[in-house]
């Protein structure tokens, strides 16, 4: 057994991340000191463009959109610092919301953004530095918890999943998961408007009663129960089929995602929408990337598709550019991951005129692969890759995140893969234990449960149309979080916890896999992530979506 392995097994997690020194080793010489072990990416470093093209009906080139681009890369510009910060979150200005807040989206001004929580929406001042509420509306139909109940839960010291429940259902009213799916994949357009769907398939577009005066609050502008277009058998979640997330397209329509199909509406939600259903077997539970083009590119539990907006209809036929493409799926895990198939939203990779345009996903096998396909024209000579389920599948490579042999029972992820130029990242984020309840179980997670190991990082060589492996780290923990990278620094962020120093945000060199970053928040519950993504202010703070409403950490200049 190498030196690498060794440490990754012998260590408590984020230990060795603590000394901020570790450097990546390459696997021919084990020896090396450090934790990140190293594959040599051959021919891999090269660009894949400038990046995806701006959406023209988005608020904002960053965070309008859940996964921050149309082409769902979870990367950012700002420069979020190097170093070691200690941060008590109820020190930090906080907008108490939730349970699960999951993205504080780009506003059309930089002064305000709109957080996108469980129970609702709020609008945020972030100015000089600071982080305070203006105004705030509750989902109609939605049960609101108050902030003192909100923390009268996250305020204990969790020990068992038996006390969360009873804390749930005393003091949050017997909230369950289905909470979590309200409000998840939202967006802003570019008259500040918010489109917000909850797990009852209710679409909402909210609004400023006066976009001059923020604080007259805020209004439902338009209404759309979404059940009337959607089919009753039970999915393979065991539920009715329902809605599950929103886009936009180039054109300004509104993309919407059930867990059947997809439909379009114009921008204001009037008349009777365009809808393709999928397969009856499929089951989606996450988002969907867009191009430039009119390509809607999303994933059933079995089955990749991209299907095209042309401007009139929506189509699955192959001569408007559509495709689909079986993969691999397999059972479902018992923590944090909904699901048999895929738990990532596509992402778009490569935008360069002669790049390779691809997008990928992890694949639903006990051990995960990262999966890239030809999201438009095959190349000529492409020859099926061995094992792949189709052609239209560019490469394959299993993802092992540092987990040394005997292998876990399951190397699965529920988080988007993390794009930046031909490079992708990707957590583990199955661990030993697992609640019924996915509420309950992220809660749990950490604290009750031993969390997940384990991270890697890829290169797509386009000389070779094949993933190289260029690290991975099996002794860092990402519980529930979306990771994401900050392009200006050269760092990819996970949300973590360890019983040491319990909940942080770990920063890896994009690179080296090196521990370059640690925001520590301690053993309070407001430093877990809960299936939220990690943000960035222009100034370097970090911004964090915590479980109870998200906080401005204030790390810059430190």
């Amino acid at each position: 057994m190498s030196k690498v392995k060794r440490l990754s097994i012998g260590l408590t997690a984020l230990t060795l991340a603590a000394t901020g020194t570790l450097v990546a080793c390459s696997n021919a010489d084990s020896s090396s000191s450090g934790s990140a072990s190293s594959t040599k990416a051959e021919g891999g470093g090269s660009s894949s463009g400038s990046g995806p093209a701006r959406n023209p009906y988005l608020a904002a080139d960053h965070y309008a959109i859940t996964h921050l681009d149309s082409a769902q890369s979870d990367s950012f510009p700002d420069p979020i610092p190097r170093g070691t910060f200690h941060i008590d979150p109820k020190a930090m200005p906080r907008v108490p919301v939730g349970p699960v807040s999951i993205m504080t989206l780009a506003s059309t001004s930089d002064k305000y953004r709109w957080i996108s929580s469980s129970a609702g929406v709020r609008y945020v001042d972030v100015s000089d530095g600071g982080f305070k509420e203006v105004a705030a509306l509750d989902t109609p139909g939605v049960a609101p918890i108050s902030p003192q109940a909100l923390d009268q839960v996250l305020d204990q010291n969790f020990t068992d999943a038996g006390q969360i429940q009873n804390a749930i259902a005393q003091d949050w009213g017997g909230a369950n998961w289905t909470r979590i799916a309200n409000g998840v994949y939202g967006l802003v357009d570019k008259d500040n408007r918010v489109y917000f769907n909850t797990f009852d398939s209710q679409l909402f577009i909210f609004a400023l009663k006066n976009k001059d005066k923020p604080e007259d609050g805020i209004e439902v502008v338009k209404h759309v129960d979404l059940k009337q277009y959607l089919g009753t058998k039970t999915t393979s979640l065991g539920m009715p089929e329902n809605i599950v997330g929103v886009s936009m397209t180039y054109d300004g329509h509104v993309v919407v995602a059930s867990s059947r199909g997809l439909m379009v509406f114009d921008r204001d939600l009037d008349g009777t929408p365009q809808q393709v259903r999928f397969g009856g077997d499929e089951t989606v539970s996450n988002s969907m990337a867009n191009d430039e083009h009119g390509g809607i590119y999303i994933a059933s539990d079995k089955v990749m598709r991209k299907v095209v907006w042309t401007g009139s209809k929506l189509s699955t036929e192959e001569s408007d550019g559509a495709w689909s493409s079986p993969y691999d799926f397999g059972r479902q895990p018992p923590a944090v991951k909904f699901g048999i198939g895929t738990g990532s939203t596509p992402t778009l990779m490569g935008y360069g005129k002669d790049d390779d345009e691809l997008v990928v996903i992890t694949d639903g096998a006990d051990h995960m692969k990262l999966v890239a396909f030809w999201r438009n024209k095959i190349p000529e000579g492409f020859a099926q890759k061995p094992g792949a389920k189709s052609n239209r599948i560019a490469d394959q490579i299993e993802v092992t995140a540092g987990q040394t042999d005997p292998k876990p029972e399951f190397i699965q992820s529920e988080q988007s893969v993390v794009v930046n130029g031909y490079g992708a990242f990707v957590v583990q984020n199955i661990g030993a234990g697992g609640e019924p309840d996915r509420l309950v179980d992220v809660l749990a997670n950490g604290p009750v449960d031993a969390p997940p190991h384990g991270m890697q990082r890829f290169e797509w060589d386009p000389k070779a149309h094949q993933w190289n492996s260029v690290w991975e780290r099996g002794d860092v923990v990402s519980t529930s979080m979306v990771p994401a990278t900050s392009t200006d620094t050269g760092i990819v962020f996970v949300n973590g916890y360890s019983k040491a120093d319990g909940w942080e945000v770990t920063g890896l060199d994009w690179k080296t896999g090196e521990t370059v970053h640690r925001t520590i928040f301690g053993q309070s519950n407001l430093g877990n992530g809960a299936y939220a993504i990690v943000e960035g202010l222009p100034n370097g703070d970090l911004l964090f979506n915590s479980v109870g409403g998200p906080f401005r950490a204030k790390i810059a200049g430190k």
